[in-house]
């Protein structure tokens, strides 16, 4: 009987370039010897990081049940422990956040459904442009990338026009309904954050145009990886926007920069990963932190995620908030969200953040 694992080979006539892999998840299942493309080998210095478990367990997590409480107490120790988060982690996870887990669950199980469409399904949703409503895809860079990842993904425009592919049945309709909800979930966090800055509670709602707001799904699939220690699933980088908020299944994989660490992310049952984003850092003059983090690949197991990236309107002009620049000079350039797209995909092909492009050298 043949293996059924794939391995390494040095053996260069063997190697099949990484150009003609359409999908991760279609080449492993489909595969034995041949090697994997040395354009995956992504990890030539991960055995010289440091990841601190020790950490993970020190992952802040915010009750959002008392960040909507009528108490004033209660609310205003809540929004304080919300500042706190997003100056020091710019990372955290949110429990009882009144989203049901039957949705959760059944939106996760979708996704691998999707993912588990045979590939002339899903073919005709590929496309390599920045901003396009569908679009189906392997590794992370559209253009221009000189490694490749481990791991399939569905991006989707889901706000102020929700896109949704029609297969599998169903899944447009979970989709709809738990991205709605996600919306409800962050404009009271932004509000908190708001709050957090002596700002009036729907400031940044306001600057951000929010009701209008630009909304992305991304569908990632992490497929078992014969050599994880030599892949990456996903490159350490930043989100754009304004806060990411992700559910995966039950396999981790998810590793976040604090201190100059990698910190593995173990999350809590039925909660959501909340990151702070470019945009976010930019409004606050840099106060809270946008969070570098990767994926790792692991030998044995599939790792699915949901994630829903929620940045202003397209056409926002997103700078530092005009109240905090009252005693302080700005740090970054105000740009349109659309435009910033290009600013951070050059900015990721040069291994720099976009933050850095436009920051200003005060």
């Amino acid at each position: 009987m043949a293996s059924s694992v794939v391995t390494i080979s040095s053996s260069k006539p063997q190697e099949l370039q990484a150009s003609h892999i359409s999908s991760v998840k279609a080449f492993i299942e489909s595969n034995n010897a041949i090697s994997i493309p040395s354009t995956y080998y992504s990890i030539t210095e991960l055995r010289e990081d440091v990841v601190e478990d020790d950490l993970a367990a020190s992952i802040p997590v915010i009750n959002f049940a008392l960040l909507t409480s009528d108490d004033p107490h209660i609310h205003a120790n809540t929004v304080q422990d919300l500042g706190n988060v997003c100056k020091e982690w710019g990372f955290f996870m949110i429990i009882n956040h009144g989203i049901s887990k039957k949705l959760m669950k059944d939106l996760l199980n979708m996704s691998m459904e999707f993912h588990n469409l045979s590939f002339e399904e899903k073919k005709e949703l590929a496309n390599e442009e920045l901003i396009t409503p569908i679009r189906y895809g392997t590794s992370a860079l559209p253009h221009g990338e000189k490694v490749h990842y481990w791991r399939d993904y569905l991006k989707v425009e889901t706000h102020p026009n929700f896109n949704f592919p029609h297969k599998p049945p169903g899944f447009s309709e979970l989709a709809f309904e738990y991205s709605r909800k996600i919306r409800e979930v962050l404009r009271i966090l932004l509000q908190g954050v708001s709050e957090s800055l002596r700002l009036q509670p729907n400031a940044i709602i306001e600057y951000t145009d929010y009701d209008s707001s630009y909304q992305t799904c991304q569908v990632n699939l992490y497929p078992p990886c014969p050599q994880p220690d030599l892949v990456l699933a996903l490159p350490p980088h930043n989100d754009n926007g304004l806060m990411t908020l992700l559910i995966q299944n039950d396999i981790n994989g998810l590793q976040v920069m604090h201190d100059g660490k990698w910190v593995n992310v173990n999350p809590l049952p039925n909660c959501i990963i909340v990151n702070i984003g470019d945009q976010l850092e930019s409004m606050t003059n840099g106060r809270y932190k946008s969070i570098r983090h990767r994926a790792v690949a692991n030998e044995r197991h599939t790792r699915v995620t949901f994630a829903l990236g929620n940045g202003p309107s397209l056409e926002n002009e997103t700078g530092p908030a005009p109240e905090l620049l009252e005693k302080e000079q700005p740090i970054y350039k105000t740009i349109k969200y659309k435009d910033y797209f290009e600013v951070q995909h050059e900015a990721r092909i040069a291994n720099k953040r976009g933050l850095d492009i436009i920051r200003i050298n005060n």
